[in-house]
């Protein structure tokens, strides 16, 4: 499948009308009917924990494709406890509410999924335990979150990556993004698509909101969990990839920020990133500044398991009609 037939709109930030179905605290509801109050706890302290799942829209077969939603609703879990919060469902149970979801809103289009655990008690007062939370989940149209076609330049960041001394980096909290949010803009407001952020001891750690992936000397090289990245979902799926589809090595290490200037490949990959390959870090092209050949090939077999047009990756998926 060409990766010209991924081209969306830009990523929608809200459902397509107020009329869209929304899942909050047990109930469907109106989208414009789910309703949190001002003193919300998890708006005045990001005491909150998050997902971003994709469904891909197949019109050939007239099929939306849920990917990976039993994983990404297990690190939800995982996520919740770390935060003192419990998910109020089993994951088969989530699966059934998003994709019930899914089709009252009756896509056919590429969708994101966005499950919201938080801290919902109208409280002032900085703390976890003894705080009620909620649950919810609502869906919008989505496209391409950077441009996965002609690659992006990227910036390293001043920002540091928030370390797991001090927030949990491999739980997705709400009150955390605020560090991506600040090295996102100084990319964007610089003239660059994205940010690649450092821990604080100066190892690369991960993009604003992706995992980073290097080719060099015949190897893919990625950050080790403890660089304080996500763990992430789609880079799970990646190394996979890599080591059964192309017959590489990964290898997990710490990566100098030099490093990024002198490898042969690069790309970021998250769920809404997908696989973006980076042509340009601090203005120094990588390589030749055009897609990888590596690169390539993996956004060419991820976006064929994706649509469900490849049968060895069906079980990457759920068919939602």
């Amino acid at each position: 499948m060409s990766i010209e037939t991924q081209r969306g709109a830009k990523p929608a930030t809200s459902p397509e009308h107020p009329n869209s179905w929304v899942y909050l605290n047990g109930e469907y509801r109106r989208y414009q009917d789910a309703r949190i109050g001002l003193m919300t706890h998890a708006l005045h302290y990001g005491t909150g924990c998050f997902e971003g799942i994709r469904a891909y829209w197949n019109a050939g077969k007239s099929q939306l494709y849920l990917l990976q939603g039993g994983p990404h609703y297990e690190r939800l879990r995982r996520s919740g406890n770390i935060m003192r919060m419990t998910l109020p469902h089993t994951t088969e149970e989530l699966l059934n509410i998003t994709m019930e979801l899914l089709r009252r809103n009756e896509y056919q289009g590429d969708v994101y999924i966005r499950p919201l655990l938080f801290k919902s008690a109208e409280i002032i007062g900085v703390r976890l335990h003894g705080v009620p939370e909620s649950f919810a989940i609502y869906t919008a149209p989505f496209g391409n979150y950077v441009d996965v076609e002609n690659g992006i330049r990227c910036m390293v960041s001043s920002w540091r990556r928030v370390s797991d001394q001090s927030l949990p980096a491999r739980a997705k909290v709400t009150g955390a993004y605020a560090n991506s949010a600040l090295a996102k803009s100084e990319a964007e407001e610089g003239g660059f698509d994205e940010a690649i952020v450092l821990t604080v001891d100066g190892h690369v750690s991960e993009g604003s909101a992706e995992n980073l992936f290097l080719y060099k000397e015949g190897e893919f090289v990625t950050p080790p969990v403890t660089d304080d990245i996500l763990e992430g979902i789609t880079r799970k799926l990646i190394i996979k990839l890599i080591e059964d589809e192309l017959g590489k090595r990964v290898v997990e290490r710490s990566i100098d920020r030099t490093e990024l200037y002198t490898c042969d490949e690069l790309f970021l990959c998250g769920t809404g990133a997908q696989i973006s390959p980076v042509i340009e870090v601090d203005r120094r092209t990588v390589a030749d500044g055009k897609i990888g050949e590596f690169t390539g090939e993996l956004q060419e077999i991820y976006f064929g398991a994706c649509r469900g047009d490849n049968p060895k990756y069906s079980d990457w998926s759920l068919p939602v009609y």
